[in-house]
């Protein structure tokens, strides 16, 4: 299904590549991390254990710029739509709401 994109809708799709971008580097650190482990002879579940928990600090550090990015988009689309609530209520924001 596609999503109408309205007047500066060129935010949607940036939202998807950003959030995709995110999750797969976040699955590719937890995975290689995961691999590293076992490789160096850590047996099974802890190795993936291991690996899952060693992956979040990982990814915080290696992945922010991208995080960022990720953030930024989500903020202007909320932003869009709260316009667009406003002009579909037909009142101006005043900041009282």
């Amino acid at each position: 299904m596609v999503e109408p994109i309205g007047p500066g809708g060129d935010d949607q799709p940036k939202v998807l590549k950003w959030f995709l971008l995110y999750t797969l580097g976040r699955l590719v650190i937890a995975a290689a991390l995961i691999a590293l482990l076992w490789v160096l002879g850590l047996p099974g579940t802890p190795g993936f254990l291991f690996g899952v928990l060693l992956s979040m600090p990982v990814s915080f550090l290696v992945l922010g710029r991208v995080r960022t990015q990720l953030t930024s988009a989500l903020v202007a689309r909320q932003e869009r739509k709260e316009v667009l609530r406003t002009q579909l209520r037909g009142t101006e924001t005043d900041g009282l709401s």
